[in-house]
């Protein structure tokens, strides 16, 4: 991944709205979601919404595709793997981060 994709992912999801939007179609998985559900289930307005859709879009974080009257919004789960990938290459400088991944997990559920 090239690191303009990667800051403009990165940019896309430094945004509380955005990052909630994006979160919420990898829960959904591959099938997505209509934006009309999108809007209702994190309480945005319409023009809000895509407003955040288009930018996590452009960002190439989702993708957009038409069923009937609806726009059906997925996460590109390439994408995603991409820029973990990306983000986690040459991860603790070869050595195992089991250890650390383990204490990030624990830390993660105290709180």
């Amino acid at each position: 991944m090239k690191s303009k994709a990667v800051i403009d992912a990165l940019s896309a999801l430094a945004n509380e709205h955005r990052l909630a939007v994006f979160r919420l179609l990898v829960q959904a998985g591959p099938q997505g979601r209509p934006a009309g559900a999108i809007a209702e289930a994190l309480d945005l307005p319409a023009s809000s919404l895509s407003f955040h859709l288009a930018h996590l879009n452009r960002a190439g974080l989702i993708t957009q595709s038409r069923d009937g009257r609806s726009l059906i919004y997925t996460a590109d789960f390439t994408a995603m793997s991409d820029l973990v990938g990306f983000l986690t290459e040459n991860c603790c400088g070869g050595a195992s981060c089991a250890p650390a991944v383990a204490a990030t997990q624990k830390k993660r559920k105290a709180s």
